[in-house]
């Protein structure tokens, strides 16, 4: 197997692709024209440049990324926001089958609490339709309910927005906004049921102890929800661990709502009060064009009535190549391993595969089955090239329903939320 991650393979190389499909440099570059400029820039032929789709422009244009540190993450994270503070990793950073905290994308809304102590921490649980309101320490949870433990895929909403054409506002997510960590906790089901449900609950909504940006303790930051059908999920938590250790303070110590597949919007970070509702939950950020895309297509820049648009719920089936990275060398005679992550929402993948030649042909990759429903899943495969030159590696994931990942962005929306178009990297042959 090449060994596609080895430095050496980077060092010196003057092939220094973007991450992402749609960096500003590219779109500059496919205004100037120009796959032959491309060619000379890098000094080498494209093979399949004839069968390249119309209207999409190549990967493999440089781009430097603005990088900065946060404490306990990589250096590589990419900061996209420092208030709140948001940012994701490169790609390549997320291979491993469950993401560890350093290589984890960070979204906030406002600002994490600095001083938690969770031995004091309660949860309360009430709303017009809870039986009764019932206040519950983290010692009462792991006292009174059995603990579950999964590997469940969080994805933000927006992860992809940077690629949709006029680009949309909020932070400008590349493809690293996902993650699948081990979560561990008590069933939501369990303590909503504890607490009694009436016969009128169609939602729960949640709410956490981070503070707005503007420094008002009067305003609320962020309280989104779920249908109940989905929050009676075997897999939906009250987590209080993740990876096996407690929650790090960035991911929402001490804790947290899972609720996976889902806008990773929809799993409150400092969880403290959770409401079951009689109607759709109508806290920040659950109205208003707030994760919601329109209730039927139109045309890129259309501005779209708030009554017109339709909360999200499950995320779109999508893939993710994590090795090798964009730019690596791989040498002619040699076969390149290619692997990475598929998910699709509420759903399990049923296949992947990739594609060198711009989506005119593809290639069947190895697919392992989830650790658990709604865990992300593992692919792989081996290609060659027939000749020297630049690539272009697509990968495209189905779903168990037979729906596939488009080879281009899809459906333009107001806020850039659920771009799963195929991910692809650059790769030279030489």
């Amino acid at each position: 197997m090449a060994n596609t991650q080895d430095p050496k393979m980077h060092k010196g190389s003057q092939f220094d692709p973007a991450e992402t499909n749609s960096s500003p440099s590219r779109r500059s570059f496919l205004r100037n024209g120009s796959i032959a400029t491309m060619a000379a820039a890098i000094g080498m032929q494209i093979p399949f440049e004839k069968l390249l789709p119309d209207g999409v422009s190549l990967v493999g244009m440089a781009h430097a990324a603005d990088m900065k540190k946060i404490d306990g993450k990589i250096p590589e994270m990419i900061i996209l926001n420092d208030k709140p503070l948001n940012a994701e990793p490169p790609p390549h950073f997320l291979d491993d089958s469950v993401t560890p905290y350093d290589k984890m994308f960070v979204r906030n809304n406002g600002i994490p609490p600095v001083q938690v102590d969770a031995a004091t921490w309660k949860l309360t649980i009430e709303g017009e339709s809870a039986k009764k309101s019932v206040s519950l320490s983290i010692a009462d949870l792991k006292k009174k309910f059995k603990t579950y433990t999964y590997q469940i895929q969080l994805e933000c909403g927006g992860n992809g927005r940077s690629e949709f054409n006029p680009p949309a506002k909020g932070n400008q997510w590349r493809v690293g906004a996902v993650s699948c960590a081990e979560w561990t906790g008590v069933r939501l089901r369990d303590v909503l049921e504890y607490v009694g449900i009436k016969d009128d609950a169609v939602y729960i909504g949640y709410y956490g102890t981070d503070t707005h940006v503007s420094g008002d303790p009067n305003k609320v930051v962020i309280s989104r929800g779920v249908p109940m059908s989905k929050a009676l999920e075997d897999e939906s938590l009250i987590a209080w661990a993740m990876n096996g250790e407690d929650i790090p303070p960035l991911h929402g110590y001490p804790l947290r709502l899972i609720t996976g597949g889902w806008p990773a919007s929809t799993s409150g970070k400092w969880l403290n009060r959770i409401v079951i509702r009689n109607k759709e939950h109508d806290g920040p950020k659950m109205t208003g064009m707030s994760y919601r895309v329109p209730a039927y297509p139109v045309a890129p820049g259309t501005k779209v009535p708030e009554k017109d648009m339709a909360v999200i719920q499950s995320m779109p089936v999508k893939s993710l190549i994590t090795s090798p990275r964009s730019g690596s060398l791989a040498t002619l005679g040699q076969e390149l391993e290619v692997r990475g992550h598929a998910w699709a929402g509420d759903l399990a993948i049923k296949a992947v595969d990739i594609s060198i030649d711009f989506g005119s042909t593809w290639h069947a990759c190895d697919l392992k089955a989830p650790r658990n429903r709604l865990a992300w899943q593992d692919w792989s495969a081996k290609v060659s090239f027939p000749q020297a030159g630049y690539y272009e590696i697509w990968a495209r994931a189905t779903d168990e329903n037979g729906t596939m990942q488009p080879m281009v962005v899809p459906g333009w929306n107001p806020r850039g939320y659920l771009n799963n178009a195929c991910h692809r990297v650059a790769v030279k042959a030489i």
